[in-house]
């Protein structure tokens, strides 16, 4: 079996003198590739240089996480812009993101919504796929999408509201699920709605979950075996099927083969 990891941030600070010990342990897992995700321009030069020594298993999304936009200038907001458009044809890039909105900084909403608009254009320039984080504001995200011709949307650990599920779905976008598949009814919830032919597998590393059957572990890669395993059970489908759906998914997506 195939695994994948949709979405992780492979450049965090929690993750430095690991990744080497990381991607190993990935492989021996199954994982066969992995996208690392950037918060701001200095993880997506961080990022660039991951895939540059991990060629056959990390891709890259370029992007601006909307958590460091109270901190972020209009000058490394127009560097990190360059530097996407730089990597145009970058092979391991292969989405913008992460990108979106959040309802835990509604006090810079403006800011926020400016920001998504921006990198949502760059998408639509560059021919990509946009990796969206919607914390509390998914009804607003999925209201400002379509005003773009965008490749393809993954909504990145979509947990509510629910009623919005069948409008994303319908839309054709994507949904990523992680850790929380194995233990949260809510998460659960949305499987079992989601048809499996939208849903991938992440684990939004390094971020930590304190509930079995991760309890206590660092959050890795070698994670994804035990979410794909849940998705099966939820979905009461052959495991081997739903990698492989999943698997074929991941390419389709980001419009890589994997290996």
């Amino acid at each position: 079996m195939r695994f994948v990891d949709a979405h992780i941030h492979l450049s965090d600070k929690e993750y430095a003198g690991s990744v080497d010990e990381i991607i190993a342990e990935a492989k021996q897992s199954n994982v066969a590739a992995l996208v690392s995700n950037s918060v701001d321009l200095e993880a997506c030069s961080a990022n660039l240089r991951l895939s540059e020594k991990y060629p056959e298993i990390v891709y890259v999304a370029l992007g601006v996480h909307p958590w460091n936009l109270q901190t972020i200038t209009e000058d490394e907001l127009e560097k990190t812009l360059r530097l996407i458009e730089e990597q145009r044809n970058n092979r391991a890039v292969v989405a913008i993101g992460e990108t979106g909105l959040d309802i835990k900084h509604n006090e810079i909403l403006e800011k926020q919504m400016n920001v998504f608009k921006r990198m949502l254009q760059m998408a639509e320039k560059l021919d990509l796929p946009v990796v969206v984080h919607s914390r509390g504001m998914t009804t607003r995200v999925i209201e400002t999408l379509p005003s773009y011709s965008l490749k393809g949307v993954l909504l990145h650990w979509f947990s509510n509201p629910i009623s919005a599920l069948s409008e994303a779905v319908d839309k054709g976008y994507y949904i990523t699920e992680g850790a929380p598949t194995a233990y949260s009814n809510g998460i659960r919830e949305v499987v079992k709605k989601v048809p499996l032919a939208n849903l991938l597998s992440e684990t939004d590393g390094p971020v930590h979950f304190f509930r079995p059957p991760f309890e206590g572990k660092r959050t890795t890669p070698a994670f994804i075996p035990t979410v794909v395993k849940a998705i099966a059970e939820i979905k009461r489908l052959d495991v081997e099927d739903v990698a492989d759906q999943i698997a074929q998914n991941f390419e389709r997506f980001f419009r890589v083969k994997l290996n």
